[in-house]
């Protein structure tokens, strides 16, 4: 669980990132993608283990 915290962590910074520094929009997409990507993952493994 810590692992998936982590990695939302670092996608939501290089989301702000991304939209922070104009020319890294395509950071911000890709970090968002990854947040919910992760956040998803997250959400059904802990389904899964209860």
């Amino acid at each position: 669980m810590g692992l998936i915290i982590a990695l939302l962590v670092v996608w939501l910074i290089l989301s702000i990132l991304g939209f922070v520094v104009k020319g890294l929009v395509w950071l911000a997409i890709i970090g968002l993608i990854l947040f919910v990507a992760t956040a998803v993952w997250g959400w059904v493994k802990r389904k899964a283990n209860t």
